[in-house]
Formats: structure tokens, C-alpha cells, sequence
């Protein structure tokens, strides 16, 4: 297996990139959780800004910030399977072990002393090449994302003594240059690897990268006041989202990381695509840990010049009330046509979208002879749901599809769904059938061998649903007497933080990933399933240039965790 961070070429002209991908953010995420282990002694934190945010340049792509509390870290290392457990200590020793080791520092005796209550890992933005040149394919290789550390310093009046220190211990040549009328203190190891050095913003903060340059755009960016706390709406939303004494804490800047990843040779975005980015600012995120799991809290922001604005609609507040308490999972909105309409306007030049809409009304009409739009997202306009429910007895299928749909315009939608039951009549041969539950008409879908496929009817005067699968209208009409929003489970896994909100999502992934084996998507795919209960995710529409999120993964628990082992030799890289 390859370590995070343990690939680190011997040629500095090879060292590889940080790129904004999945990937990327997840050695950011894992080498950020070697820090506690450097900075165990500090006291736990309880800000709203991030470590460093005086400090680091606003065109940063990506920051994680993380607690040093060693209660917390304690408390995360008790969730998961053993072999989550193994993997994320494996990480952490690799990464404990290699980050000042290679330059000769010893945590406890050259950096314990001095630091504060934080740490903070950023990755800038890469440098653009010499006016001139012409730009290569390479050029990401060649100017790479460097990534910034920043350490506060515990007392600023001692600060000047730390870079001296460092280099009375540390058996490498440094090197002095001075920048902005700072000193820069540079080595380099026998792999030919850089460490610079600087303290910063009036001895309050010290920053070391692996690029020479990254600190003169810390430097650059102090003296101008253009670091990320000056950026509109980053401390606004920040409070936004505050938690006593978080974990950890993200910035993405979003059209910078859409930016870089628009110029990678392999990967470029439409230009609608980049253009549409470019609208908004940013997303920050505090992640707490509690009993239950793993708490996040979050907010997206536009510029405040954005030609797009958001629509103010929470009303998301009814269909958890509607569906029966052994839903396996649930997801609500507030407006289907409207998040339609939003998903064309975003999704429009994007090869990468997920949904083609173009492909998705061409494959609807040749399917059902209808329009998606005119005939059916028209009288959508209202809260909706989509749901998996478990079958109520022994069926071809072991669950059923249901989604849901508050109605502006019956007449027009029982229309729709007269020519949609005459379709599949005509072209597919289901046998309709309808009958009569609590007042209500109920329609069937029979295959030519008898096998009940759908229904559709009313729940009441304006909630329309249609069922896929296993037949569940026994147990949503009449109106179920135990809903998934009275059970415990659902109270516990969905945040409710907004009253009522412009989405909910459940997730009972015990019993999802029982009943329906899951192909495989991602590595540890099966011990983060095991790990894993529910998921609930809340968010709510602030204004037109904001949305907030809350979600909390609730994990179980395995044993108690060994103490991580200390020597050096304890772990060698593959």
C-alpha cells in the first residue's frame, strides 16, 4: 500500500503536484490528522476563524484547520472497524514520523515549546509562468499547488528565537535570503527535498513549505492585506457555522480549485462550466465530534456581484411525516420544478453532468409519448420526496420506490397521468386497473403475467405519489399511524437545525447495505459501510447568496484503540 505523503519523489523536479481532486483533498484531510500528534500538548480550540487565516493568501484553492485537543482525537479513534482503525493509525505513524524527522527535528524537544493551540494545512494556488513563455501541458508539474503549514506561536515575544533555535539543532545547511524585509530560512535534505521557514505576522505565526515561493506569497499576501479573512463573506459565514471547540475546520475556494482544475491537460471543465463556478466565493465547514459520530456543519456562499442568485424556499417540512417508520432511505425538497429548472441552468455545456437533461426529455418522450416539462415538472412545484421502502410481505421485489409530490394544479395533473396510464396500455401492455382506498382512486400496473409493477393515486387533495416495485400502498394509505419522522432513528440522524429547511436526506445504511449488495466505488468500501449507521443531511437557503448544511454520520463504535507506537523504526515506507 502507498502511504499519503510517503511517495514524495527524491528529485525536486519530480516532486508531484497537490491537485484539487478527491484524492488530493483526502491526503490533505489525512495528513492534516498527523498533526495532532505533533501538537498534543495545546489546549483545545474554541474560535471562529481558522489557524492561520491572517496568515494564508486568498487565492489559497484548499485549508483544513484541526484541533490538538488529544480528547477529540482520542474520541475519532475509537469509531470505525479494526480495519479502519489500522489504516487510519498506519497513517498517521507514517506521516508522524516523517514530516520533521526528515529534516532532523525532534517535535518534543524543537517544536512542543512554542506552538499554540492549532494547525493549519493550505494548499496556494500554483504560480502562473514568467510573462512570455509559453504555457506547457506540464506546467501544473512544473509549478505545482505548494503546500503551506502555519503554526501559531504560543508567545510572540519569544518568536524571534525559534528560527535560531531551529537551526542551532538541525544538522542541515541553511540558507538566509531575505523577502519584504522578512527572514527566510531555507534547507535541504540529502534527497534534495526544501523546507522554508518564516515567522510572520508580527511573530504570531510561524510557516514552513516544501516551496520558496509559497512563503513569499504569505508574505505578499500580509503586507497587502489580501489574506482569506479579508475575503467577503469568509468571517460571516464562518460565524455562521461556529461550534465550541470544533475538530476541524475547511475552506474551499471555489473558482480557484475550479480554475486548476479547468487547466489540467486531462480534465478541463466546459468554459459554461468555469463560467458559471466563477459566481460563487466559497464553502466552510466545522466538523465536530460527539458520542453518536461525526457532526458537520457548513456554508456556501456567492460573490456579491453574482449575476446568479437562490431561491428563498424552505419547505421542506411534511414528507418524513408520510412515509412509514421502516424507510430505509429519504430525500425531500422544496420546489422539484424549480430544482429542475436550477439543474438545466448549471448542468448546460457540462459533459460532466451526471443527467444529460437534453437526452433525459428525449428518452421520456420516446418512452411515454409526453413532454417531462409541460406535461409533468409543470404542476410540480411543490415539496416532493423520493424514498426506499421495504416491502410489508413476501414480493418479487424486496422494495418499492416511492416518490411523492405536492400538487399546484390536479386537474392538470390528473390529465397527465391519464395519458401516462393510456401509454403504458398501448406500447407496453400493463393491464391498468384502478380501485378505491380510504376515498381515494388507487391505480395499478399489472404486467402481462399479472406481476403488480407501479401504482399511483393520492395520499390527499394535493399530494401525489407513484410507487415502483413491491407493492407498499398498504401501509401508506391511509396515512401511516407510526412515519419515520416519530422514530428515534430519524430524530437522531437527521439534524434539525433549520425550521423547516429547503432539504432533508436519511440514510439507513445498516439496512440498505443488508438487503441490496452494493457494487464496489471506492477502496474500504465495505469496513466504511460496517462503520456506518445512518446519514441525515439538513440545508437551508439563508438568503439569495447563501445556503447552509448540517449533517451528522452517526458510527459505531470497536474497541478501545492501542496507544500509537513512538520509535521512528516502528514503520517504514513501501
Amino acid at each position: 500500500m502507498t502511504l499519503p505523503l510517503a511517495s514524495v519523489s527524491s528529485e525536486k523536479k519530480k516532486k508531484p503536484s497537490l491537485l484539487l481532486t478527491f484524492s488530493a483533498v483526502a491526503v490533505l484531510i489525512t495528513g492534516g490528522i498527523a498533526a495532532v500528534w505533533f501538537f498534543t500538548q495545546g489546549k483545545p480550540l474554541g474560535r471562529s476563524l481558522p489557524t492561520g487565516a491572517t496568515v494564508i493568501p486568498q487565492d489559497a484553492v484548499f485549508t483544513v484547520s484541526l484541533t490538538t485537543d488529544v480528547q477529540q482525537w482520542d474520541s475519532l479513534r475509537e469509531f470505525g472497524t479494526k480495519q479502519l482503525q489500522t489504516e487510519l493509525d498506519r497513517n498517521l505513524i507514517a506521516l508522524r514520523d516523517r514530516f520533521l524527522s526528515r529534516y532532523g527535528f525532534d517535535f518534543q524537544q524543537h517544536v512542543q515549546p512554542w506552538v499554540g493551540d492549532g494547525v493549519t494545512f493550505a494548499v496556494l494556488a500554483p504560480q502562473k509562468s514568467p510573462e512570455g513563455s509559453s504555457p506547457s501541458t506540464n506546467d501544473t508539474a512544473i509549478n505545482p499547488q505548494p503546500l503551506l503549514v502555519v503554526l501559531p506561536i504560543k508567545n510572540p515575544q519569544a518568536g524571534g528565537k525559534i528560527l535560531t533555535q531551529m537551526q542551532t539543532v538541525s544538522a542541515k545547511t541553511w540558507r538566509d535570503r531575505t523577502y519584504g524585509n522578512v527572514t527566510i530560512k531555507e534547507a535541504t535534505n540529502e534527497n534534495g527535498e526544501e523546507l522554508v521557514i518564516a515567522i510572520v505576522d508580527g511573530g504570531k505565526h510561524l510557516v514552513m513549505s516544501d516551496e520558496s515561493q509559497a512563503i513569499n506569497q504569505v508574505i505578499d499576501a500580509q503586507q497587502q492585506q489580501t489574506t482569506i479573512n479579508k475575503l467577503p463573506g469568509f468571517a460571516d459565514n464562518f460565524t455562521k457555522i461556529a461550534s465550541y471547540q470544533p475538530f476541524a475546520q475547511f475552506y474551499l475556494n471555489i473558482p480557484s480549485s475550479a480554475q486548476l482544475i479547468g487547466g489540467l491537460p486531462n480534465r478541463q471543465l466546459p468554459a459554461q462550466v468555469l463560467g458559471q463556478l466563477q459566481n460563487n466565493q466559497g464553502l466552510v465547514a466545522t466538523v465536530s465530534v460527539e458520542p453518536e459520530g461525526i457532526r458537520l456543519k457548513a456554508a456556501s456562499w456567492l460573490k456579491p456581484n453574482s449575476r446568479r442568485t437562490l431561491a428563498v424556499e424552505n419547505n421542506a417540512a411534511t414528507m418524513a411525516k408520510r412515509v412509514p417508520a421502516q424507510t430505509m432511505m429519504l430525500w425531500s425538497g422544496s420546489n422539484l420544478r424549480r430544482l429542475w429548472t436550477d439543474y438545466v441552468a448549471t448542468s448546460k455545456g457540462n459533459s460532466l453532468a451526471p443527467i444529460n437533461p437534453e437526452q433525459l426529455r428525449k428518452d421520456f418522450k420516446s418512452l411515454t409519448n409526453l413532454e417531462l416539462e409541460q406535461d409533468f415538472l409543470s404542476w410540480m412545484g411543490g415539496e416532493f420526496a423520493l424514498s426506499i421502502v421495504p416491502a410489508s410481505s413476501n414480493n418479487d421485489f424486496r422494495a418499492a420506490l416511492l416518490f411523492m409530490v405536492q400538487v399546484r394544479d390536479r386537474p392538470k395533473a390528473e390529465a397527465a397521468m391519464k395519458k401516462l396510464d393510456e401509454a403504458m396500455s398501448t406500447q407496453y401492455q400493463l393491464k391498468i386497473e384502478k380501485t378505491t382506498v380510504t376515498n381515494q382512486e388507487l391505480t395499478r400496473w399489472f404486467s402481462p403475467f399479472g406481476t403488480l409493477t407501479a401504482s399511483h393515486g393520492w395520499m390527499d387533495n394535493n399530494v401525489k405519489f407513484i410507487t415502483m416495485g413491491a407493492p407498499i400502498t398498504d401501509i401508506i394509505l391511509p396515512a401511516t399511524p407510526n412515519p419515520l419522522a416519530q422514530t428515534s432513528l430519524y430524530q437522531m440522524a437527521v439534524p434539525s437545525p433549520f425550521n423547516p429547511g429547503n432539504s432533508n436526506f436519511f440514510l439507513d445504511v445498516e439496512r440498505l447495505a443488508k438487503n441490496f449488495p452494493l457494487p464496489l466505488l471506492f477502496p474500504y468500501q465495505q469496513s466504511l459501510l460496517a462503520a456506518t449507521s445512518t446519514i441525515g443531511i439538513s440545508t437551508s437557503i439563508n438568503d439569495n447568496h447563501s445556503i447552509q448544511y448540517e449533517a451528522l454520520i452517526r458510527l459505531r463504535k470497536t474497541d478501545k484503540p492501542s496507544p500509537l507506537t513512538t520509535p521512528i523504526e516502528t514503520l517504514k515506507p513501501e
